[in-house]
């Protein structure tokens, strides 16, 4: 952990000699968002060097589970996906938004990070990318017929009915969105794959976010920000924001995957779900 005695120089100068403390405590819109591009930013390599085979570069996966949208189909039927303005939030790669393309939509793939984007860069793509904040999203009103966001944004904002409104002010009437984000009630186990995270921690019903913070002069430095809500918060999050939760899908381990992604594991994933889906309409 670091102490009080660290300062920002000394992190700058020797990374790797400090490991950030984790930590429950508030953290609001702005140092979530500030946090969570600068860990992305840092960790984009890492992340698509160890997840990129699983996600490949043009899959759709709603999550570790290896949901795909081939079969579940929550946007609709591929074939009523040619000629739709489809926005992708939290995009990463944008592997999403390759597979929509694929199937003959108009995809946009915007991330908050601008290193994720250039993994999209790098992998290829003729749609556009954008670099922007969820909280924020710098389109007209009315410009897409489908939004989705495989583990984008909502996990790691602040305040989710931000995004969810301008979701829904880009969306025609009519349209689709769905988001993928760790199920609520994975917050009451330990973020351990093996036994150890089959015991519960913590009360499902603190929304008291996670946080891990260097502390310099006795005051945290956010790095990376996780926000908590429950099931009943995301339906009501959902409602506020003006849309209709048509569906909420737990994905089920499938026997097929035996592989480990953080948290999630096959132990796991056969006793407690890992994820949860939200399939909204906009009025």
């Amino acid at each position: 952990m670091v102490g009080k005695s660290t300062t920002r120089e000394q992190i700058i100068q020797e990374p790797d000699a400090f490991e950030p403390e984790a930590t429950r405590r508030e953290a609001g819109v702005t140092e979530s968002s500030r946090a969570n591009r600068g860990w992305w930013d840092r960790n984009a390599d890492e992340y698509q060097t160890d997840h990129g085979t699983f996600l490949g570069d043009d899959r759709f996966v709603w999550g570790p589970e290896g949901l795909d949208e081939v079969e579940a189909e929550l946007l609709g039927p591929a074939e009523d996906l040619k000629g739709k303005d489809v926005l992708e939030i939290g995009a990463g790669a944008a592997q999403c938004s390759r597979w929509l393309a694929g199937q003959g939509a108009r995809p946009v793939a915007l991330d908050l990070s601008h290193r994720q984007l250039q993994h999209a860069l790098r992998i290829g793509g003729a749609f556009p990318l954008v670099q922007a904040d969820a909280g924020a999203l710098p389109f007209a009103d009315a410009s897409f017929d489908l939004a989705c966001s495989a583990y984008g944004a909502l996990p790691f904002v602040a305040d989710p009915v931000l995004v969810l409104r301008e979701v829904h002010r880009v969306l025609r009437p009519g349209g689709r969105f769905v988001f993928s984000v760790t199920h609520p009630v994975r917050w009451a186990f330990p973020d351990e794959p093996g036994p150890e995270g089959l015991s519960v921690s913590h009360s499902y019903f603190d929304r008291t976010p996670y946080v891990e913070q260097y502390v310099e002069n006795g005051v945290g430095r956010a790095v990376y920000v996780e926000h908590h809500r429950t099931l009943g918060d995301r339906v009501r999050d959902i409602v506020a924001s003006g849309f209709r939760l048509v569906d909420l899908v737990e994905p089920e381990w499938p026997a097929w995957n035996t592989s480990e992604w953080g948290g999630w594991s096959p132990l796991r994933g056969n006793l407690i779900p890992g994820t949860a889906v939200f399939v909204c309409e906009r009025g």
